[in-house]
């Protein structure tokens, strides 16, 4: 599938039609399809109507029970993943307003109840303290208070305890000086509090180690049905189940080389007091 972002999430009703008339075709009704699928009626016809998302899988069941096969096949599965596939980008974003972005995020996190975050070059905003949350939005013009508001309340849901959170950063992603040395101290020592929430658990990986893995992009895996990969211009959302189990299986890799508990605490630690010293 060529990758076209002006396509991607925008097939949802092609999709639907195409599933509606090969099932019309076959001379089938939905109740049928529905049992051969093992899925509820309703669920079919939401899935005809554009109101419902079917996933990748969802599809082949259905063409498999109808029994389509050759070029209509393909079609309607590349339709299916490009369906499941959202770009956003920056700019677009921006226009709407971060704020609204934010409660996007807040949304989301409410219905997820197991987060992975993998950060390779920045911390992320449910970390951050106020000072480094201001300084990752200094380049967006206008006044963004609601935003840096809106990031700052997010992060209670880190005390939710039906949730659990699983961070893992790069010495880089916490190194990076984005702010002047006492400000990094703070949100070096803020890095070493979250680590002691019951439902959090955070790692760092050293840069002194051996990882023969090679990360491209900080992302993020919610339960097990949605993965967002960020870019240095936007964000791609990736519902089909063949890319998040990618980014699980991805994610376990990175797990397995990072330090946590103490360790993790000692280490954040002795880079908090680095940056203390810059200051002396």
């Amino acid at each position: 599938m060529a990758f076209e972002p002006a396509k991607l999430g925008r097939s949802r009703y092609d999709l639907a039609e195409l599933l509606r008339d090969e099932r019309k075709r076959a001379g089938k009704t939905q109740t049928w399809l529905a049992r051969r699928c093992n899925m509820s009626q309703t669920k079919v016809s939401n899935i005809e109507s554009g109101r419902l998302m079917p996933t990748p899988l969802d599809v082949e069941l259905m063409l498999e029970a109808l029994e389509v096969s050759g070029a209509v096949s393909a079609e309607i599965l590349v339709l299916a993943r490009r369906a499941n596939t959202e770009w956003q980008d920056h700019w677009s974003s921006r226009r709407r307003g971060l704020d609204k972005k934010q409660n996007e995020l807040a949304g989301l996190e409410e219905i997820s109840r197991e987060f992975r975050f993998f950060l390779l070059s920045m911390i992320t905003g449910l970390l951050a303290t106020p000072d480094y949350v201001r300084a990752s939005l200094a380049d967006v013009s206008g006044d963004q208070s609601k935003t840096i508001a809106k990031k700052l309340e997010r992060q209670q849901v880190l005390y939710d305890p039906t949730k659990s959170f699983t961070f893992i950063l790069t010495e880089q992603a916490a190194r990076w000086p984005l702010l002047p040395p006492a400000a990094m101290s703070v949100q070096l020592d803020r890095l070493v509090s979250v680590t002691r929430i019951p439902q959090v658990r955070l790692g760092v990986i050293p840069l002194n180690g051996h990882v023969p893995e090679r990360p491209l992009s900080t992302f993020t895996v919610y339960d097990r049905r949605l993965a967002t990969v960020e870019t240095g211009t936007g964000a791609l959302l990736l519902r089909d189940h063949r890319d998040v189990s990618a980014y699980l299986a991805e994610f376990e890799n990175y797990e397995r080389h990072a330090v946590f508990g103490d360790e993790c605490r000692e280490l954040l630690s002795e880079w908090s007091a680095a940056f203390t010293r810059q200051r002396q």
